[in-house]
């Protein structure tokens, strides 16, 4: 049988995480390693100046005292395996992870640190429309969308049908609504996020200030490379540049059109985003070469 590594960021008692693994136990075996707490934002931290623990709830169960998702992933991979799952999810979590918020997320993160100790992995959020909101008891937290869909990927990838890359993950976004709603699936890029900082202070009993980091209503554009992508037969792709516009080679490569994943949650699509773990922006070595050595040094030297 398979084996699913299973966490999330939040809680090993969230209604996300105990759905998805009820559902993922019928064809695999599922180990779960989740925060004992809530670690929602803490993104890829890694805690190496305290002792956890690894807490045993039943056979194929645990809690990690304070941990965060890339613990539960570092320590259950070293304490709970012999060999490598063949797969791991990070999630249900509840409330979307897109655009640049991927980098504060730990449900994100748990999938990251799988992607780096060399295992499929994905993560998943069900999108709501307010967390701490009443009306998303009834339709958003049933999970019936996002398990059903999670469930046959998981089995492609199991089955061998859909690889992985190295170094890569999927980031997929469940719309807040009931499953006969959903009008399809898409692949996405990652939206370009308007932040709007806001920071309450206030003051206790005791006279000292103390700080809550605001969670408000944030807009989200389309970036401006969504309509310039370009995909050959052999599923290379690459975004529009000059150099590309005069090479000969260009004819071979058909125009796209990839949408945001904040727009395919809008038209009320499951949005599921490649994500590698290479952050070099490319286009920017020439330029960043050309000014060193103009104005510092050869950084070919």
């Amino acid at each position: 049988m398979k084996t699913i590594f299973l966490t999330n960021d939040d809680g090993f008692d969230s209604y996300g995480l105990l759905y998805l693994r009820n559902s993922l136990q019928k064809f695999a075996r599922v180990i779960v390693v989740a925060p004992a707490f809530e670690k929602s934002a803490c993104g890829h931290g890694l805690c190496v100046n305290k002792p956890m623990k690894l807490i045993k709830i039943e056979k194929d169960f645990y809690k990690l005292d304070d941990g965060a998702p890339t613990d539960c992933v570092y320590i259950g991979i070293q304490e709970l395996f012999d060999v490598k799952p063949d797969l791991l999810i990070s999630g249900i979590n509840i409330g979307s992870n897109m655009g640049e918020d991927i980098t504060y997320s730990g449900t994100v993160a748990g999938a990251i640190e799988g992607s780096i100790q060399g295992i499929p992995s994905i993560a998943i959020s069900q999108c709501i429309k307010d967390k701490y909101g009443e009306d998303n008891k009834r339709v958003d937290r049933n999970f019936e969308l996002g398990i059903n869909f999670i469930c046959s990927l998981s089995k492609s990838i199991l089955n061998g049908e859909y690889k992985i890359g190295d170094r890569k993950l999927l980031n997929i976004n469940i719309p807040p609504i009931p499953k006969h709603f959903c009008k399809g699936i898409k692949v996405t890029q990652l939206g370009y996020r308007c932040y709007k900082p806001s920071v309450d202070k206030r003051i206790n009993p005791r006279k000292q200030e103390y700080y809550w980091i605001g969670l408000n209503q944030m807009d989200w554009l389309e970036r401006d490379n969504s309509d310039n992508l370009y995909i050959n037969d052999n599923n290379e792709c690459l975004f529009d540049s000059k150099k590309w516009n005069s090479d000969k080679h260009s004819s071979n490569f058909t125009k796209t059109t990839v949408i945001s994943d904040f727009k395919a949650i809008e038209e009320n699509c499951i949005s599921i985003t490649p994500i590698q773990l290479d952050n070099t922006s490319y286009i920017d070595i020439n330029r960043l070469n050309h000014y060193m050595k103009t104005y510092f040094y050869d950084s070919n030297n």
